[in-house]
């Protein structure tokens, strides 16, 4: 981990250090107390059961001496059984809390690190989100906080535990016999060493294992959102392909990260059977020359099995703390991110209602491949401007542009004289709206979609804006009306439905800009018309911009752009736009001979 990691780490501990450093004290009077049970059964063997001077600390020796001495204890064995009872309920009582603690300070770790995630990824701008894989950041936000929050929980407390256990029992043991000590302890480095390589090495597996399972769950929301284009072109089989190829990928990395983990568990399992087979025959030695006791080497064998464990572990704890290192980059890589402004120092937030001008706007998403090349027009006041263009003409962008989720290269945009720059964002978007040609709808009722910008809103004013949209007497229809439940992005309405309802949740704000960008496309031309008219009688006061193919729904427009290869290639009235050759008339014409032929149709 590096220093960044490090202070994240130290960041989300801030609220939660009395539970989890009271579970790491916790944690060492454990440690404390699995070496005090070792200790007293090599008392019992060698001093209360055997002859040997009780060799304790002095406030053991003096409790022994005023209970009647260590002949007394011999006679009373059942004193040495309640001490060890004692010893375990105690352990069992601190594991407890210490669980409790850490589990506690985790899990409060975990909400906040998920809490900062969401909030900085709906500060993010539209760019980022544009380019980024929502499964992807799913992931991050769940398994990736999860494998922290498990590492803060559990390994990073494993790791203090083993540097906990080493030093205690290395100031009991040398004491005991220095040889007997070098003996239990020569195997140490060298699992410490192999673990630390496997380490190194498990760690680029690691991060592959975690990627591959983010493009997993990227391809797994992408089909499940997109099932019903899947099966109605009948693609199922080509997107199960997909989904096994990505499954694959993720099957043979775990095997990978698996392969090496068997590697390192069955090196370290022969090092920790040969340590404690050298330990307990040169203890066993030891004990026949004399030089140590039985209890002692009851202590040192105890010992031996305690110490061994953490310092192996100690490789799953590295391994542990790679996948927590690759969970933490994968997350601050999100976090990293600059967040979009809103609340602008020094910018300006004045009334909206007013001329805009556009003046020789450029603009592109790619280094020499320009969207839009010098565009100018005017729109005053309560105009309704329409926009019509090719796809990529960049009649979409330019709205973009307008709201600032993408800023102009050059040129100016001004509102009132106000260059759009200099407007804070965040009253910009408040006082601009968008209907677009796909709106997204939550798994709410229709009611609480409509009015999802103000929860409060009264009902009477949810209504007018579903009468302006064309969709009240639809909603009436349905059983339960506005209390209809909208299945996840509105699959349970139809495609103009679903526009409607969006273009209602619009009027619902205070607009003093709107903007249709295509969106009354799955609509008849006589409920487009209807919705038309309605808007023009209630938002006589707001500049309205329309992207639109259809001429019909352009026609009525006080101005019309026709946007070809980013520039404006012609401006004016319908009337104006039909006695100009050009690729208004075109369409129109085109259009026209089309409705004609229907109608002969129908009429034969």
């Amino acid at each position: 981990m590096n220093r960044r990691h490090l202070k994240l780490c130290l960041d989300l501990l801030k609220g939660n250090f009395l539970p989890y450093f009271g579970s790491i004290a916790a944690m060492l009077c454990n440690v404390a107390l699995g070496f005090a049970s070792p200790l007293v059964l090599g008392w019992t063997i060698d001093s209360f059961i055997g002859q040997k001077p009780l060799d304790a600390p002095a406030i053991i020796v003096n409790f022994v001496e005023k209970i009647g001495g260590t002949g007394y204890v011999a006679r009373n064995l059942w004193i040495c059984a309640l001490a060890l009872l004692t010893i375990s309920c105690l352990n069992g009582v601190i594991s407890f809390c210490q669980a409790k603690w850490s589990s506690t300070a985790s899990e409060n770790i975990a909400k906040s690190l998920r809490d900062r995630m969401y909030d900085h990824i709906q500060s993010l701008s539209y760019n980022y989100h544009v380019k980024v894989e929502t499964g992807d950041l799913l992931q991050r936000c769940s398994s990736d906080v999860e494998t922290v929050r498990r590492f803060l929980s559990a390994q990073l407390m494993q790791i203090v535990r083993a540097v906990a256990l080493v030093s205690t029992a290395l100031a009991i043991l040398l004491p005991l016999s220095g040889k007997m000590t070098f003996i239990a302890i020569v195997s140490m480095p060298p699992i410490f060493l192999f673990s630390a390589f496997y380490f190194k090495k498990v760690i680029a597996t690691f991060r592959d294992a975690d990627y591959s399972e983010g493009a997993l769950s990227a391809t797994l929301q992408e089909n499940l959102s997109g099932m019903r284009v899947v099966r109605a072109f009948g693609t199922q089989h080509h997107e199960i392909d997909k989904f096994e190829e990505r499954c694959k990928d993720f099957r043979d990395k775990i095997f990978k990260v698996n392969h090496e983990s068997a590697k390192f568990w069955s090196i370290s399992d022969g090092m920790a059977v040969v340590q404690r087979a050298l330990l307990l025959c040169f203890g066993i030695f030891e004990v026949v020359r004399g030089n140590i006791t039985v209890g002692t080497l009851t202590i040192f064998y105890s010992y031996e099995n305690q110490l061994m464990w953490p310092v192996r572990q100690l490789g799953r704890t590295l391994a542990d703390m790679g996948k927590a290192t690759v969970a933490l980059e994968r997350i601050d890589e999100v976090l990293r991110q600059k967040p979009e402004s809103h609340g602008e120092e020094n910018k300006v937030t004045p009334e909206l209602d007013k001329e805009i001008v556009f003046e020789n706007v450029k603009f592109a998403y790619e280094k020499d491949k320009p969207v839009l090349d010098g565009i100018s027009f005017t729109a005053k006041p309560g105009e309704t401007v329409a926009i019509l263009g090719a796809t990529g003409s960049g009649k979409s962008t330019l709205m973009y542009l307008l709201q600032r989720l993408y800023d102009y290269d050059s040129g100016s945009i001004k509102i009132g004289g106000v260059e759009l720059r200099d407007i804070d964002k965040k009253h910009l978007r408040t006082h601009v709206g968008i209907v677009l040609q796909e709106p997204f709808l939550y798994s709410k009722t229709i009611r609480e979609n409509i009015a999802i910008t103000n929860p409060d809103m009264k009902d009477e004013e949810i209504f007018e804006a579903a009468r302006t949209a064309a969709v009240h007497d639809v909603i009436n229809e349905f059983e339960n009306g506005y209390e209809t439940m909208v299945g996840e992005k509105g699959v349970t309405l139809s495609g103009g439905q679903k526009q409607r309802v969006s273009i209602a949740r619009t009027l619902l704000k205070d607009n003093d800009i709107l903007i249709f960008d295509d969106s009354l496309s799955a609509v008849d031309t006589e409920t487009d018309a209807q919705i038309r008219k309605a808007l023009s009688q209630r938002t006589k006061q707001t500049t309205t911009f329309i992207i639109a193919h259809r001429i019909t729904t352009l026609m009525q427009a006080d101005k019309i752009l026709v946007l070809e290869n980013g520039k404006v290639a012609q401006n004016g009235t319908h009337k104006e736009l039909i006695e100009q050759d050009g690729l208004y008339r075109r369409i129109f014409n085109i259009q026209t001979s089309l409705e004609e032929e229907l109608q002969g149709e129908v009429a034969s």
